[in-house]
């Protein structure tokens, strides 16, 4: 280690980042060339030729002439999994058991026992017949 001087190794450190940044924009063009819908068959082909054969020349050009569609199909991408995940997450929400059947009939513990505040307030229920209501509701 004598021998190998700080420069170089700052430089070959360089190097390193260089190319895994260059196997992630690689890697990340070749996705969006799978990805991409507006393109046919033959357009994909060509373009993983392109990239695969001449990749400095094929990915230097694919960004330049589809860049910002690729970062619109990133951004696209990211919104239909946002709201895959919302949706997932409120049907899971409708489906807890106990909230008034199976599937709980789109309403939740929450608008139950808003309802039975409602009743209790109104006088419409005692409330012991409120507390049991509540009980039941939350087991």
């Amino acid at each position: 280690m004598d021998n190998y001087p700080l420069l170089n190794i700052f430089w070959t450190m360089l190097e390193l980042f260089l190319w895994i940044l260059w196997f992630f924009l690689l890697f990340k063009i070749i996705t969006d060339i799978f990805r991409s819908e507006d393109l046919g068959g033959w357009g994909k082909a060509g373009w993983l030729i392109l990239v695969i054969l001449l990749p400095f020349l094929g990915v230097l050009v694919y960004v330049i002439a589809r860049g910002r569609s690729m970062g619109e199909r990133d951004v696209a991408q990211a919104q239909k999994s946002e709201a895959a995940f919302k949706a997932y997450v409120r049907d899971a929400a409708a489906d807890t058991p106990g909230a008034g059947g199976a599937g709980g009939g789109g309403r939740s513990h929450v608008d139950d026992l808003a309802k039975l505040a409602d009743l209790k307030a109104s006088g419409a229920i005692s409330e012991e017949e409120y507390q049991k209501a509540k009980e039941k509701l939350l087991v």
